[in-house]
């Protein structure tokens, strides 16, 4: 008996769009700048030894980087401060926020979603990846769902092989 199998990827023909959100991740390098070592005794901002210590930044350790500042310890940052530190890094950096490397990275992925061109996706059956090596925030699958919706046949999560259907237009 000899019959001849055809090997066919029932999924390539199928349509899908396979998206992987881990291609919107901006790349370089992310720093954080704990402002406690900017203070008197980790307890104080004193303006004056604040902003001598803002001059001696090296600010080619920073040049095309992310930057989250944050305040590893409980005491009062007057705003001002901020103004300082960003003024000083605003020129090298790429981007540079307030808060943890996580909030760093929600606003990221933020921005990349929301300048990302999902025109090509308009009336398709879109599937998202489920699985990546490289952590996305949560929030960004919350936004791509909101990009998403309205334009596509069908959006699904997961893998081909097993995926959670989400939306069918």
């Amino acid at each position: 008996m000899s019959e001849e199998f055809e090997i066919r990827n029932k999924v390539a023909e199928s349509g899908l769009v396979n998206f992987d959100l881990t291609t919107l991740l901006p790349k370089g390098e992310r720093k954080g700048i704990d402002l406690k070592d900017f203070l008197f005794q980790e307890m104080i901002l004193k303006e004056k030894d604040f902003r001598e210590k803002v001059d001696r930044i090296n600010v080619e350790e920073y040049k095309d980087a992310y930057i989250y500042i944050y305040n590893s310890v409980d005491t009062i940052i007057p705003l001002w401060a901020y103004f300082v530190l960003t003024a000083k890094l605003t020129d090298v950096a790429k981007k540079i926020v307030f808060g943890s490397r996580e909030d760093l990275e929600v606003i990221l992925m933020h921005n990349a979603i929301q300048t990302y061109d999902f025109e090509e996706m308009r009336g398709k059956r879109v599937l998202v990846k489920g699985c990546s090596d490289k952590e996305i925030p949560e929030n960004a699958y919350i936004e791509l769902v909101e990009q998403l919706k309205p334009i596509v046949k069908s959006l699904m999560f997961g893998e081909a092989c097993s995926n959670v259907p989400i939306v069918k237009n």
